[in-house]
């Protein structure tokens, strides 16, 4: 009744999915929640279970929605708080140590794709370029390195993280392929990696193999995944071979967006969808004063972001509502090509000393500001930006 509610009621997004595959999730998820608590009302596990698998992969927008349905399915039934504790206390740490800003929404999606990875050995990442997708599971895996390290309770395991861009590379050397004048058969790198998972786990390694595609998907090489995605967690090559995946090993894809990706593929993955509503380009500009600007010129940087806060959001809302732009940019990207002008020129071979820096500050901040905001808009938007 719920996903029925929740298909007709919320947004169509090409990485939803409310069929079979979402509520055996739910049901592996409640069930592992019931084993961890025997004593725990069955309502509130369901509510938990139904919560904690769903809210990751969808749109800020829709969330209240799926929150009321669940209200109105469970009426009185009130959820506890989770306290994530030492999980949360590494994240931040290892946000802390990256010299990241540490942002209560962003750590609540890091958290939110361990929660996936639980109960699905196939995760993708979601959302445009720059809203934290590659930093989310670096951080994740980094504190479940760490956590390791220092013997924590709960059985935590090492990481081990493999990157590849799969649309950089031809479909033999992904999968590996036959040479059509020997017909020796080559491993590709994906098959490279899963046959050292297994040698590995076979001599009695315990840490957890993820397998990261950083790149589009597309229906080419993404349905040779399929195997692998469903309960099957079989690697089938073109030779006939089947690799058996380990449970320690993951597959994880970073992407875009899933226009092209059949509903095959989408219902056999965990969705963590990002958006920029949960960064926005505040710390980004933060991280960059303090490790940047205030490196360079000792307290400048808070100079800078009271700038930076002046500007930038009344930019940004003028060229989304009013402007054209040659390439699509989103928020952040302007903002980071504005730091790394301000960067560029804030130096000592360019005359910007201690002494000076006063007086050509508002100068270089006006000069990035105008080329980087405006830079990239056509020309009848720059006559409108000049105005602005």
């Amino acid at each position: 009744a719920m996903y029925r509610l929740a298909s007709e009621q919320l947004s169509s997004q090409d990485h939803y999915d409310f069929g079979m595959r979402a509520v055996k999730s739910v049901l592996v998820m409640a069930g592992k929640l019931k084993r961890a608590d025997p004593n725990m009302v069955e309502d509130v596990t369901l509510i938990r279970a139904l919560r904690d698998s769903n809210i990751p992969k969808f749109l800020a927008p829709d969330i209240p929605l799926f929150n009321a349905i669940l209200r109105d399915l469970f009426p009185g039934v009130e959820v506890p708080t989770i306290d994530y504790g030492q999980v949360k206390k590494y994240i931040e740490a290892k946000l802390v140590e990256d010299s990241l800003q540490v942002e209560g929404p962003f750590v609540g999606k890091i958290i939110q794709l361990h929660e996936t990875m639980v109960v699905r050995h196939g995760v993708m990442l979601v959302g445009v370029t720059a809203v934290g997708k590659t930093t989310c599971s670096t951080i994740l895996g980094n504190a479940f390195t760490q956590m390791k390290d220092d013997q924590v309770s709960g059985g935590w395991e090492k990481v081990d993280r493999y990157t590849l861009n799969p649309k950089s590379i031809t479909m033999g050397e992904l999968y590996g392929e036959f040479n059509l004048m020997t017909q020796e058969w080559t491993d590709g790198i994906i098959s490279t990696i899963v046959r050292e998972a297994c040698n590995a786990v076979a001599a009695g390694d315990t840490a957890k193999k993820w397998i990261c595609c950083d790149g589009p998907v597309d229906a080419i090489w993404i349905e040779s995944m399929n195997t692998v995605l469903d309960d099957n967690k079989t690697l089938c090559l073109n030779n006939g071979e089947r690799i058996k995946l380990p449970a320690t090993m993951t597959m994880m894809f970073e992407v875009n967006d899933l226009a092209v990706a059949s509903p095959a593929t989408v219902s056999r993955c965990g969705m963590v969808y990002l958006e920029p509503v949960y960064l926005g380009w505040r710390p980004l500009a933060k991280s960059w004063a303090a490790t940047v600007i205030d490196k360079r010129f000792e307290g400048v940087g808070a100079k800078v972001l009271d700038l930076m806060e002046q500007l930038i959001d009344p930019a940004l809302t003028f060229i989304r509502k009013e402007c054209k732009e040659h390439i699509v940019s989103v928020d952040v990207n302007l903002t980071s090509s504005f730091c790394s002008l301000v960067d560029s020129m804030l130096r000592e071979e360019h005359g910007v000393t201690p002494d000076t820096l006063e007086r050509m500050l508002p100068k270089y901040i006006a000069f990035a500001y105008i080329w980087t905001m405006g830079g990239n808009l056509m020309d009848a938007s720059m006559v409108k930006f000049n105005t602005f």
